[in-house]
C-alpha cells in the first residue's frame, strides 16, 4: 500500500515538474517574459478555489493588482514634486485603502491576488505602461494556466490510483 502511495506521489511530482518547467521555458523562450512573473500567476491559482472559474478570478485579481501598481507609480510621479519623500506614504496609504476596500467587492475580491499583482509590478522595475501591463499579464496568465494543468493532473492521477 505504501509503495502504491509513493508511486502515485512520484507521478504527481514528476508531472507537475514537467508542467512547471515547460511553462518556464515557454515564458523565456517564446514570450520573453520573466519566469518569476510566471510563478506569480502559478501562486495566484492556489490562493483559493482550486478550479478553472476561481483560478480565472484569482488571475483577474492579480491583474487588478498590477493595474493598481501602475496607478501607484503614476501617482508617485505626480506627487513627488509636491510632497517629496512623503509621497510614498500618501501613495501606499491610498493604494492600500483601495486594495483593502476591493476585498469586499463581489466576485473579484481576492486580497492576496491584489497584493501579488502589486508586488509583481514593483518587482518588475519597469515603467508604468501598457507594455509592462501586457508583459506581466501574459506571464501571470501562463503561470495560472500551468497551475490549473498541474492541479488537474494531480486530481486525475489520484482518481486513477483510487480505482
Amino acid at each position: 500500500m505504501a509503495s502504491n502511495a509513493f508511486s502515485t506521489h512520484l507521478k504527481v511530482v514528476i508531472g507537475e515538474s514537467v508542467i512547471a518547467s515547460s511553462a518556464a521555458t515557454l515564458s523565456v523562450m517564446a514570450f520573453e517574459v520573466p519566469v518569476w512573473a510566471m510563478f506569480v500567476g502559478w501562486i495566484s491559482f492556489f490562493t483559493r478555489g482550486l478550479n478553472l472559474k476561481q483560478g480565472a478570478i484569482n488571475l483577474a485579481c492579480v491583474l487588478i493588482g498590477v493595474t493598481l501598481g501602475i496607478g501607484a507609480a503614476h501617482a508617485m510621479a505626480a506627487l513627488t514634486p509636491i510632497l517629496g519623500s512623503y509621497a510614498i506614504s500618501a501613495v501606499v496609504f491610498a493604494i492600500t485603502v483601495v486594495a483593502l476596500s476591493l476585498a469586499k467587492a463581489p466576485v473579484f475580491n481576492n486580497l492576496l491576488g491584489f497584493f501579488l499583482g502589486l508586488v509583481a509590478y514593483f518587482a518588475s522595475h519597469q515603467p508604468p505602461s501598457i507594455t509592462t501591463f501586457g508583459m506581466l499579464a501574459l506571464a501571470a496568465t501562463l503561470g495560472a494556466t500551468a497551475a490549473f494543468l498541474a492541479h488537474s493532473l494531480q486530481k486525475r492521477v489520484h482518481q486513477n490510483a483510487a480505482h
